[in-house]
């Protein structure tokens, strides 16, 4: 891990840090945080020991309640169809806008945003004047408690709704700035900086040759190594990289990165993390943006060549893709339309001059690349999101870094309410970009909202606690349009990246730990300091993660009795039961699907296959073969051939890329009606090795852009991958149980 400065020299530096007293600091946001939370146990206490001024103003509340006005009741109708049909009407002309515009375009994204807020303040004003069951006490505590974690999603939800009116699309933009890049009327030199810290020298040398392929001639590149390491040292040498190191670790990345720039002297600076290699197009596709002089920095996308591990282990990694494509597809769109991109630490290109201009790299906090860009949008500059896949990485290989690394990302960005970058109250933002930084803040709180929903069905099976008040027909009337269309354009919205069933399957496998993060910053937000992700790993067997597991088997456990506490009641239970025992069915689903993520699957080899087709030419003395690559990696590749070669070393070459390599075959299978031969490479030369890594990383338009699966089938996907899982599992048991008995019997 790498250290941060002591806390103490830390809260010297920051005045937003200065503590109460002396021996316990006490911050504004841990006292509105803590206090908030306080106040509402405080006020259900009054309540339930019978504080006559609370039991009166609680008592006219549930008054309101029972009054509430005409315009949120379900009206009168000679027929139960005509409640069902708003919301017949409204998923109807949802269709037809999805149908029309298969790919959001401003039109049809207003229109149904539009719809989106309507709905949306229909049920709000549902739910805060007829649905608050103030009976009791207890009910009423559990009614509010959970009406106010609804307010916070609908919050961000609103948020998110008014930043999707003026998403920006950059590629025009970036075609035009281009010209004068690829014409040789703008060429500014940039320095390229990788940092490092413990990664492995083979993902390291991938990200330097990328970086050394970028088609630009007035760069430098420059390997910062904050280990020291003498290995990492000769492979810069080797590679003919600039080696660079400092005599400590002070504030982690930031820290390696300030110590760079002030020994570097370039126009402009791009920034790769270990684990990325950039396309050959990088800098002509994003340098021409700085022609601009209030352009500071350009952010690209984070795309990833290899599937997470959520998806992995499902074994469905070729239908979805990577958790961070939410972000990246989407998110990143909103902020950029309203001027608060988040510069996300890697893969972007930032002006020299602002970066002196805000003080080098912000060291207040673990997500320095996110505060910096901040900082550099309230002096005046703007930040740049350009929506193309222009460099990839390394997801995280295993469930506990994927979750680390999220957990790493929370404490970082919410460390903002303790810090002077912080972008609510930062000088020089607009109310628009605070908005947008508002956002990003409050989706992490959501983390809580979600929990809260699995736990309610369980809550009023086990107590018959009450939290919402409605009738069959409000249920239809209000309740379903608004759920079913949020339901339905999502995965649309996001541009196909996400959809509700994946989502809530994420957010369940680190949902408990990141609300653990939150009590944790906001009582000791600098306790924690920077933890690299590993990347590059190899595992010979499956690992189960217990630690994630054991509170969601719990929450599977009780889920299931309160499931069979509603069938068991099914014929006489009301609406809120129907509606818990729906609730309960589609939460056991979610946990149970999470539960079988949460096995790692075996990733005996460290390299990444790719799915790639390329012709391939076999020599074998006078006569040759011909074939197809089907896969291929830096280690070696499979090809489809229809005359197995005669000898176990054989020289391929690639025909269209003009690559020639030695390889062994290593295995041959008959395919379909020809064979398929497995080839390890041999005796690779640098300059064959760097060709390799061009094919596989560095093309122009290498990383597509996927689109995942809708709803329904992303939910069928993972259940059938969880009973090909629960038979695998079964089958390995009585397997290993045979074995041990025919041992014992020996």
């Amino acid at each position: 891990m790498q250290s941060l400065k002591p806390i103490t020299r830390f809260i010297q530096k920051n005045p937003v840090l200065s503590p109460l007293t002396t021996f316990f600091p006490i911050h504004l946001a841990t006292l509105v945080f803590f206090g908030g939370i306080g106040f509402f146990i405080a006020l259900s206490f009054a309540w339930l020991s019978g504080e006559p001024k609370i039991t009166n103003f609680f008592r006219h509340l549930e008054y309101l309640q029972e009054n509430s006005p005409s315009w949120v009741t379900v009206p009168a109708v000679s027929h139960l169809f005509y409640l069902f049909l708003p919301t017949i009407i409204v998923i109807y002309i949802t269709q037809i806008i999805i149908k029309v515009s298969p790919r959001p375009q401003t039109w049809s994204r207003n229109i149904i945003v539009i719809i989106l807020v309507v709905l949306s303040i229909r049920y709000f004003l549902w739910r805060i004047l007829s649905t608050l069951n103030l009976s009791t006490p207890l009910n009423g505590i559990f009614s509010i408690g959970l009406f106010l974690i609804e307010l916070m999603v609908l919050s961000a939800g609103f948020l998110q709704f008014y930043l999707m009116l003026n998403i920006k699309e950059r590629r025009h933009e970036a075609e035009q700035y281009s010209q004068a890049v690829i014409q040789g009327q703008y060429l500014p030199s940039v320095d390229i900086l990788i940092p490092t810290y413990n990664e492995p020298a083979f993902i390291l040398k991938r990200t330097i040759i990328g970086c050394q392929a970028i088609d630009y001639q007035n760069k430098k590149i420059y390997l910062l190594d904050d280990t020291k390491r003498p290995e990492i040292k000769q492979l810069a040498k080797e590679l003919k990289c600039n080696y660079m190191t400092r005599p400590d670790n002070y504030y982690a990345k930031a820290g390696n990165l300030n110590h760079a720039i002030h020994q570097t002297e370039s126009e402009l600076i791009a920034i790769f993390d270990a684990d990325f290699i950039p396309t050959k197009n990088f800098l002509q596709r994003t340098i021409g943006f700085f022609q601009n002089s209030k352009i500071a920095l350009v952010q690209t996308p984070q795309s990833f060549y290899n599937p997470d591990p959520i998806s992995r282990n499902l074994g469905l990694d070729q239908w979805f893709i990577p958790e961070e494509e939410l972000f990246y597809r989407h998110v990143q769109l909103l902020k950029d339309g309203a001027k608060s991109v988040v510069c996300a630490g890697t893969s972007f290109v930032v002006r020299r001059s602002a970066l002196r201009e805000v003080g080098y790299f912000t060291t207040e906090s673990i997500s320095e690349d996110y505060f910096t860009g901040i900082r550099l949008s309230s002096r005046g500059y703007e930040l740049v999101y350009l929506n193309e896949k222009l460099s990839a990485g390394l997801a995280a290989e295993s469930i506990s870094a994927h979750v680390s690394q999220r957990l790493r990302w929370g404490r970082g960005t919410l460390q903002a309410f303790f810090i002077n970058s912080n972008p609510l109250t930062i000088s020089g933002l607009n109310l628009r970009q605070r908005l947008g930084h508002l956002e990003g803040l409050l989706s992490w709180f959501s983390v809580i909202a979600r929990l809260v929903f699995f736990l309610m069905p369980i809550l009023y099976a086990f107590t018959n606690i009450i939290p919402v008040q409605a009738t069959y027909l409000e249920a239809i009337y209000i309740f379903l349009p608004y759920y079913l269309v949020n339901f339905s354009v999502y995965h649309w919205l996001n541009f196909r990246s996400r959809t509700v069933v994946v989502s809530d399957v994420a957010a369940l496998i680190s949902g408990i730990p990141i609300v653990i993060t939150i009590f944790q910053v906001m009582f000791q937000p600098f306790q924690k300091g920077f933890k690299v992700t590993p990347k590059g790993i190899s595992r010979s067997r499956y690992i189960y993660n217990w630690q994630l597991a054991l509170p969601l088997i719990v929450l599977w456990l009780a889920t299931l009795i309160s499931t069979g506490i509603y069938l068991k009641k099914i014929s006489q239970i009301s609406i809120d039961g129907q509606l818990g025992l729906f609730w309960s069915v589609q939460n056991l689903i979610s946990i149970t699907i999470a539960l079988f993520a949460l096995l790692d699957l075996p990733k005996p080899d460290h390299n990444e296959w790719f799915s790639l087709n390329y012709s391939v030419e076999i020599k074998q003395g006078e006569k040759t073969l011909y074939g197809i690559t089907k896969t291929i990696s830096e280690a070696g590749l499979e090809i489809i051939i229809n005359e197995l070669p005669r000898q176990e070393r054989i020289l391929i070459n690639l025909i269209d890329e003009n690559l020639k390599l030695s390889g062994k075959v290593t295995q041959t299978q008959a395919f379909e009606n020809s064979w398929k031969i497995s080839v390890e490479f041999q005796y690779l030369t640098l300059q064959q090795e760097r060709k390799l890594i061009e094919l596989l990383f560095c093309q122009a338009g290498r990383w597509k852009v996927k689109a995942t699966p809708g709803e329904l089938k992303s939910l069928w996907l993972m259940m059938a991958s969880v009973s090909r899982m629960s038979k695998m599992l079964l089958l390995k048991g009585f397997k290993n149980q045979w074995l041990f008995a025919s041992k014992m019997k020996t």
